[in-house]
């Protein structure tokens, strides 16, 4: 069996695809060829074409890989001929139809509410005073603090932005639980799991668990490789 040896990172909401870093030094020191896609995160359609455009430039198959809101990028661009197989981390993974908005419109009872502030001039933010203990718990706080003043700004189309094709339907799946995660509960991080039928590692970390725990992170992208 051959190893894909293409990845491709895509990353979620209010930060960029610096957060990748550690992940990406795991799989490169494996000799992968990994890409990382800065999406704008206006819209959904803006963020696919930007993913799309990394697989375009590939030489063979790849495994996609989204954190958060990055899931509802790669089940909408991981239709693409060069993704062989999708890799969730603390992701959401939408069915036809669904978006971030319709995910979280009913959250589990006692789920702890995202420090997400009122949009201002059709943009998000998390509360900077709020964002170490919400998404980043496991990080120092000087590393959480530079996450939450370099936030990027989350363009409120790109919650509504609704998948038309779950590419999970038609390729094989990867999912890594963050079992301490204050943004996407774990118990609906588990639903999600289970529907896409994926292969699922729990790992004791916050929704930054990308950051904070790298080598878990690559270990579940190469067996998705593998």
């Amino acid at each position: 069996m051959t190893t894909i040896r293409n990845i491709v990172l895509v990353h979620g909401g209010f930060v960029d695809g610096s957060g990748w870093q550690g992940v990406y030094d795991e799989l490169a020191r494996d000799g992968f060829r990994v890409r990382i896609v800065q999406n704008p995160t206006l819209s959904l359609e803006g963020d696919v074409a930007s993913t799309r455009q990394v697989l375009d430039s590939l030489d063979g198959p790849a495994v996609l890989v989204g954190h958060s809101y990055g899931g509802v990028v790669i089940s909408e661009a991981g239709t693409h001929p060069n993704v062989a197989a999708l890799a969730y981390i603390a992701a959401f993974a939408p069915d036809k139809g669904e978006s971030v908005s319709t995910l979280i419109a009913d959250p589990p009872p006692g789920a702890p509410v995202p420090p997400i502030l009122p949009p201002r001039d059709g943009f998000l933010f998390l509360d900077r005073d709020k964002f170490h203990g919400s998404f980043a718990a496991d990080l120092p706080t000087q590393s959480a603090a530079f996450m939450a003043d370099s936030q990027v700004p989350w363009g409120v189309d790109a919650l509504g932005g609704r998948v038309t094709e779950p590419a999970w339907r038609h390729k094989p799946s990867w999912y890594l639980v963050a079992t301490e995660d204050r943004m996407i509960p774990p118990p609906a991080q588990r639903i999600m799991a289970q529907r896409t039928e994926a292969t699922v590692v729990e790992v004791v970390g916050s929704h930054a668990v990308y950051v904070s725990q790298p080598a878990a992170v690559a270990d579940l992208i190469r067996q998705a490789a593998a």
